[in-house]
């Protein structure tokens, strides 16, 4: 069962059965009729299809969503049983919310790649409503992500916490002065879902301030750049603007009284665990910012 789940789940995500014939190196005949015995063996049809391409009906859509949890589950088990006779290594599936994943994971995953080369990790980055949606599925092994973990059924473990500043280029006039005048300014933010835009809102709220213009933007990267070139300001992490406050490129505008820390979690659903991810939450744990 399990290969023809394999050749089923190429099948829907090359949406064709000649390429995933390719990349599965299996003749087309042998992939046709894989995903024909499993239709058979479930008793309905599956997929849609045309001359060149196939498509999801609604009973291959929620075959396709199982599969991929069932694939996910499967591979950690043969990982669990390998690690009993060989040394620590494998892959670990990791989801990290844009903040930590891409300024301070790649120091943890370069100290783990010192001292442990087999272990090898692929790294997804997402907001956190997209990364506790992915553990959830067991599609990824384990998260981190900032705020509040998306579902209650996820495992929860509270291991840093971040500090969040209010931030505009050198020159603004807001830079050294008091938050008077915070409503009026553009706000550049980012997407709903985003552990940053839940702090940004928070911070909004406590400071009972109403923006009159924001901007929305999917990248931080971006929005540096923007509040760099004078567009706007915007609430980010002092772990993502640290280069930027030595380079003298961003300002932080001081906010008497006010201070904002944000919670960052490791998110698992899954009870077990590789060594390979136990090395990992190790060196999370361990890694001091």
């Amino acid at each position: 069962m399990d290969q023809q789940l394999r050749v089923f789940v190429s099948v829907v995500e090359n949406k064709n059965f000649s390429k995933a014939a390719k990349d599965l190196h299996m003749t087309q005949p042998a992939v046709s009729q894989y995903v024909k015995n499993l239709e058979q063996t479930l008793g309905t049809r599956l997929l849609e299809r045309d001359n060149r391409t196939v498509s999801l009906n609604r009973a291959g859509d929620i075959v396709y969503h199982h599969a991929k949890e069932l694939l996910n589950l499967y591979t950690k088990m043969n990982d669990l049983i390998d690690e009993l006779t060989n040394n620590t290594s494998g892959k670990i599936k990791i989801g990290a919310s844009y903040t930590y994943g891409e300024y301070v994971l790649p120091q943890v995953l370069a100290r783990i790649h010192q001292r442990y080369p087999l272990i090898s990790p692929n790294v997804k980055i997402g907001n956190s409503t997209e990364i506790g949606d992915l553990v959830y599925s067991h599609q990824l092994d384990v998260g981190i992500i900032e705020g509040d973990p998306p579902l209650k059924e996820l495992s929860v473990m509270n291991f840093t916490e971040d500090e969040m500043v209010v931030v505009a280029s050198p020159d603004h006039t807001l830079v050294n002065n008091n938050h008077i005048g915070l409503t009026d300014e553009t706000w550049i933010v980012r997407e709903t879902g985003s552990g940053t835009r839940e702090a940004t809102e928070n911070m909004w709220q406590e400071l009972s301030v109403t923006p009159k213009k924001t901007m929305e933007f999917g990248s931080t990267q971006l929005i540096k750049e923007s509040v760099e070139a004078g567009i706007g300001i915007s609430f980010l992490s002092k772990w993502a603007i640290r280069k930027e406050l030595k380079l003298g490129t961003l300002a932080v505008i001081d906010l008497p009284e006010f201070v904002y820390k944000r919670t960052f979690s490791i998110v698992m659903r899954s009870p077990f665990q590789t060594k390979a991810l136990e090395i990992f939450l190790r060196h999370v744990k361990e890694h001091q910012i």
